[in-house]
C-alpha cells in the first residue's frame, strides 16, 4: 500500500477554518488499532520580501481519554474571555482607532497588563 493510500485510510473526517493568515485543520484520524483521535493543525502563511511564501504548521494530538477535560477547560477559557472582554474584537488589526498601551504592556506598578507573547511549539 502506498503512502497516499495510508494517508487516505488514516483520515476519517475533516473540517477547515480559515482565519486571515491562519488556517486551522480539524482531522479525525485512525490509530493502527482502529480507534479514532483528533488532530488540530494551525498553519500560518509567511511572505518573504521577494514575494515567495512558506507555511509554519503546529499540530495538537487529542485522544478520546482527554476529550472531556479538554472540552471543559476550552469552554471555561472561552467563556472567561467573552465575560471579561465581550464578543467585540479589540485589536490594532480590526480597529482603525486602536491605541496601543504605553510602557510596553506594563502597568504603572511594573506588572504585566495582560498582554501575552505569541508562542510557537514545534510539532510533536
Amino acid at each position: 500500500m502506498g503512502e497516499k493510500d495510508l494517508m487516505d485510510q488514516e483520515e476519517i473526517y475533516s473540517k477547515v477554518l480559515r482565519a486571515g493568515r491562519r488556517t486551522y485543520f480539524f482531522d479525525v484520524r485512525s490509530t493502527k488499532a482502529g480507534d479514532y483521535y483528533l488532530t488540530i493543525t494551525e498553519s500560518k502563511k509567511f511572505t518573504h520580501d521577494d514575494g515567495s511564501f512558506h507555511y509554519k504548521k503546529h499540530k495538537i494530538y487529542l485522544y478520546k481519554e482527554d476529550f472531556s477535560a479538554f472540552r471543559e477547560i476550552m469552554e471555561e477559557m472561552m467563556d472567561y474571555i467573552i465575560d471579561e472582554k465581550g464578543v467585540e474584537v479589540i485589536s490594532e488589526r480590526h480597529q482603525k482607532d486602536f491605541k496601543k498601551e504605553e510602557n510596553g504592556g506594563m502597568s504603572e506598578n511594573g506588572t504585566a497588563s495582560g498582554n501575552f507573547t505569541d508562542v510557537s511549539f514545534d510539532d510533536i
